[in-house]
């Protein structure tokens, strides 16, 4: 990226803002855990976490801390990648087991006895649900194994570096991914239906043709304001709407019990979506 302000992404504009007052009943709101892509900041899911927002969730975004190139914290402390510098075998497996536990942390910050959020109390601890996306998206079904508190999980566009057991994942999962080479949605990449078999509730496998491994985030959207290609034929717009609309149905069945026309079919409205069944090796 050349020619580009190095403050360009920090100055964009969002729906968000800063110490808005939580509004709901005591133990009224579901939970849903953000977890981004190796070295990207919890910023890089801001669409879809204020869409979450406006529907009533409660959304956490996390750092993983010593992964994103720069985490700063309330004191002024800045961590740097830390993670970026190790070698070591099975680095994914690692780095799932460590987002596990971030995420278990967080949850027990928020919804423990003594919440470290104000609007802890509004948290309904049985409705707490995590999506992510590259990295994040493979900690999900390690979060799940290790976390019962977290009902339903979506991986968007991961790679499975930890294999979920032949003992199962029983809960609802979803995988949301690319068609694009080397994806984990493309069929290139086997771990996808190495632990499609071991999912034993409810699930899916949807893949959106013209969309790119950033499209998940808020990436593709600012990346083309600012003239850089990232390889897809959707446009910014459309994989924004696709995204926030696909997770909160998924959120919306699994969390609040509202049946979704969308995730039972294609769609028309969204024919960019294909549903795909590794048993019989098609997607539609």
């Amino acid at each position: 990226m050349t020619g580009v302000p190095a403050d360009a992404l920090s100055r964009t504009r969002t729906n968000a803002f800063r110490d808005a007052s939580p509004a709901g009943r005591r133990r009224g709101l579901p939970l849903v855990v953000l977890s981004p892509g190796f070295t990207w900041p919890r910023s890089s899911l801001t669409a879809l976490a204020e869409e979450l927002a406006s529907r009533g969730y409660v959304v956490a975004g996390i750092d993983h801390t010593y992964e994103t190139f720069a985490t700063t914290f309330p004191d002024g402390r800045v961590t740097t990648c830390a993670a970026c510098e190790l070698e070591t075998d099975d680095f994914g497996g690692k780095a799932v087991e460590s987002r596990a536990a971030d995420t278990s942390f967080v949850l027990t910050e928020l919804v423990g006895p003594r919440s470290k959020w104000r609007g802890g109390a509004l948290i309904d601890p049985s409705r707490i649900a995590m999506a992510g996306q590259s990295l994040g998206g493979a900690s999900v079904a390690e979060t799940m194994l290790k976390d019962s508190r977290v009902r339903a999980g979506i991986n968007m566009d991961g790679r499975m570096f930890a294999p979920i057991p032949v003992s199962g994942l029983a809960r609802p999962f979803m995988f949301l991914g690319v068609r694009g080479p080397h994806s984990p949605g493309s069929g290139e990449d086997p771990t996808w239906d190495r632990d499609w078999r071991h999912l034993t509730g409810w699930k899916r496998w949807l893949v959106v043709t013209g969309a790119v491994h950033a499209s998940f985030t808020d990436y593709d959207l600012l990346a083309r304001q600012i003239g850089v290609d990232l390889g897809g034929t959707l446009s910014g717009p459309r994989t924004v709407e696709i995204t926030r609309g696909y997770v909160r149905a998924f959120f919306d069945l699994h969390l609040r019990e509202k049946p979704q026309a969308l995730l039972r079919k294609p769609s028309p409205r969204h024919p960019e979506v294909m549903f795909c069944s590794p048993e019989t090796k098609t997607c539609g």
